[in-house]
């Protein structure tokens, strides 16, 4: 194969890994968010700075609406607090019923990630 063709092939991979990483992300910040939040009250730049810590880069635009969401479901709720930096900041916490569906989110995960392992341990990196 010629030089060209690799580089095509190569840029067409980054694009597919690409694609697909991001549905990965998109498909377990809900269990990365309550995680958080279930540790301690969060204001919603501290919980996309520990996402962006995490290597799952979210934007902003995807954060809100997801926290919105939780919220609408009675899975967190939030509280106004005021801030020496600025205007007030909306702290999130987990509800109690978000506590009981994060660990049937966590068991499912676990599940999900031990059946995923089985299947590929045997995988090899084809080049």
């Amino acid at each position: 194969m010629s030089k060209n063709i690799i580089h095509f092939m190569d840029q067409e991979f980054e694009k597919l890994i690409g694609k697909t990483a991001g549905q990965f992300r998109k498909g377990i910040l809900e269990l990365c968010i309550l995680s958080i939040i279930s540790e301690e009250e969060s204001y919603s730049s501290d919980i996309i700075k520990r996402l962006e810590d995490a290597k799952l880069i979210v934007v902003e635009g995807t954060v809100y609406p997801l926290l919105a969401r939780l919220r609408n479901e009675g899975l967190v709720a939030y509280h106004w607090q005021e801030s020496e930096l600025g205007p007030p900041r909306k702290y999130y916490q987990i509800t109690d019923r978000g506590s009981r569906f994060l660990a049937l989110l966590l068991e499912s995960w676990g599940a999900l990630s031990s059946s995923v392992a089985q299947i590929t341990k045997n995988s090899t990196n084809h080049e």
